[in-house]
């Protein structure tokens, strides 16, 4: 496919996801701090308890008071912001922490700590809800780049907020918090001058829609699953910093070591193995290597340097699942992307929010080992818990589940030819350029005789716990629409349709692969991504995937050059720049 890119590319040249209007980079830079929330305050963990006199239990209630109020707020935000707007909710979000940071900073007790940091929750739920919304409405010339933007600021968060976090304690404790408030007050005043605010949905989301989506079973069963996940990852990443036995800086590395893992198996590694063996597949070989590594943990409890490998490496997979998960619930989910998301949040956040007080008052009543156990536990019980829905998420995968178009799907637009000779396919995204790859591929199906199909690609983004869709189906449907008219009006015969697809592009790869061979194509036409070579044709994308599965010949158009028959060979040598 064509991704997304700047109107202003040159034929041919991959336009830069990173040029993007000050609004996009005003929200992408809070989202960095935003993301260095969690990781910010592991490294300061044991000075707390030091400096006041507190338990690991204690201390533990910094994440389990944030992370409940976060789950709980998920449950309205979404219908906060349909009614009074994204970028008002984000505001709002944003100026809650800096408020709510600044005063945790200021105090010298830990429950008043605690009790600022449920603030700082409010203010992490109404911001996560919205940025994704606002970075991709934002965006010029479509929504690739602003994803991988999006991406990219979760990645420097998660990694570089334990180095902050180490830094700025190694003075004082108090640092990472006042660290935090002036960050997030720099976000403030550029979303407030740069952001406009999206248009509201048509129709206000209900503040009962993310519980009564929890009646669905698979959403549910996905849900149950994170929260499972959840609790192993939060008894780690809030009480393992205790046997490490190490100063707020050395901690700060270790974390960052975590979170360059993290990062990079998130976005480059989980969607090629996604692509390869499946999510469920996937999954389950991650549950239980989480699972193995937390009770390494246990077991090496009393040895630092055990905890420091186990925790570092347990990056890998944490990444890994952050990733497949939500996909996992967006394809079950046969209600709005953003209910879906509410309603994972709530019970993903729970499991996260109850997980490090439990295990700091396990500790004290046994050892320090059993609350690994217990996590490792969690991890391996989420396993028979996604089993249950197994049937759920590979039918998903394929085509539907509960009557609803939840995985890759085909919607005609206009009229369809019957019984029409075998049709030239040209898929292409919403953005500046798609125009000028539909008239390449007309005069290519010109030459060869045959109709042109153009299949418009829909994509819904999914980052994390948030799915945002990229553009409406109206607007999918006005942009095949326009491309038929402009045929129509010079006699090009030409048909229409809307491919949609739920986070996982090489799932989309395939569904086109299987329409074409069911219309009989002779040919499936893909334009250039502007976004590089290793994205378009590297694991896990759509132009990979289509490659491998079609059945007819699958071609890279360029309006400037031959038409280039995709291969295995052809795909690697393009993907390595050297074609």
């Amino acid at each position: 496919m064509s991704a997304s890119h700047d109107d202003h590319a040159k034929p041919g040249k991959a336009a830069s996801p990173f040029r993007q209007p000050k609004a996009v980079w005003a929200v992408a830079f809070a989202c960095v701090i935003s993301f260095m929330g969690i990781g910010l305050v592991d490294p300061i963990l044991p000075a707390l308890a030091e400096s006041l006199d507190a338990s690991p239990s204690q201390v533990s209630l910094l994440f389990s008071s944030y992370l409940i109020v976060t789950a709980v707020a998920m449950l309205v935000v979404g219908a906060v912001s349909s009614r009074v707007g994204a970028k008002r909710t984000l505001v709002v979000g944003l100026a809650v922490i800096v408020t709510f940071s600044a005063l945790a900073g200021a105090t010298d007790s830990i429950n008043g700590i605690v009790g600022f940091r449920a603030g700082w929750g409010l203010g992490n739920a109404l911001f996560i809800a919205t940025s994704l919304a606002v970075i991709v409405a934002s965006a010029s010339g479509g929504f690739a780049g602003a994803i991988i933007l999006y991406e990219t600021a979760l990645g420097l968060g998660i990694a570089v907020g334990p180095l902050l976090g180490g830094e700025l304690g190694a003075i004082s404790w108090r640092g990472p918090f006042f660290g935090v408030s002036a960050l997030m007050a720099v976000a403030l005043i550029a979303t407030l001058a740069f952001v406009s605010d999206p248009p509201k949905p048509k129709r206000p989301i209900s503040p009962a829609a993310p519980l009564k989506a929890l009646r669905h079973r698979g959403l549910l069963t996905m849900g149950i699953m994170a929260l499972l996940y959840n609790w192993g990852f939060f008894t780690m990443l809030g009480y393992a910093p205790y046997p490490m036995e190490l100063n707020a800086h050395q901690l700060g590395l270790v974390f960052t070591g975590w979170g360059l893992l993290v990062a990079a198996f998130s976005v480059l590694v989980a969607p090629r193995l996604q692509a390869r063996f499946g999510t469920a597949p996937v999954l389950y070989a991650n549950l239980l290597g989480l699972g193995i590594v937390m009770a390494l943990i246990a077991a090496g409890v009393e040895t630092p340097t055990v905890v420091v490998v186990a925790v570092i490496v347990s990056g890998a997979f944490i990444g890994i699942n952050n990733t497949l998960t939500t996909q996992a619930v967006m394809l079950v989910s046969p209600v709005e992307r953003s209910v879906a998301s509410s309603a994972y949040g709530f019970l993903r956040f729970i499991g996260g929010g109850l997980a490090p007080y439990v295990a700091g008052k396990v500790a004290e009543a046994t050892d320090l080992g059993v609350p690994f156990y217990i996590g490792a536990a969690a991890f391996l019980l989420a396993i028979p818990v996604l089993a249950s829905g197994h049937r759920l998420v590979r039918q998903a995968e394929q085509r539907t589940v509960e009557g609803e178009s939840v995985g890759p799907a085909l919607t005609p637009v206009g009229p369809q030819a019957a019984g029409a000779e075998p049709p030239l396919i040209v898929a292409v995204g919403a953005h500046g350029r798609a125009t000028a790859v539909v008239e390449a591929a007309a005069r290519l199906a010109r030459d060869s005789g045959s109709p042109l199909q153009i299949v418009h690609v829909q994509q819904t983004a999914v980052v994390e716990e948030q799915a945002v869709e990229t553009e409406t189906h109206d607007q999918a449907r006005a942009a095949v629409t326009a491309h038929l008219d402009r045929l129509a009006g010079r006699g090009v015969p030409a048909t229409g349709q809307i491919l949609t697809s739920v986070g996982d592009r090489a799932a989309a790869g395939r569904a086109l692969a299987r329409h074409a061979a069911d219309a009989g194509a002779t040919t499936v036409a893909v334009g250039r991504s502007p976004l590089g070579a290793v994205t378009q044709f590297g694991e896990g994308s759509l132009t990979t995937a289509l490659t491998r599965a079609a059945t007819s010949t699958v071609v890279l158009i360029d309006p400037d050059s031959t038409p280039r028959p995709l291969t295995a060979s052809a795909l690697a040598e393009l993907r390595s720049g050297s074609a």
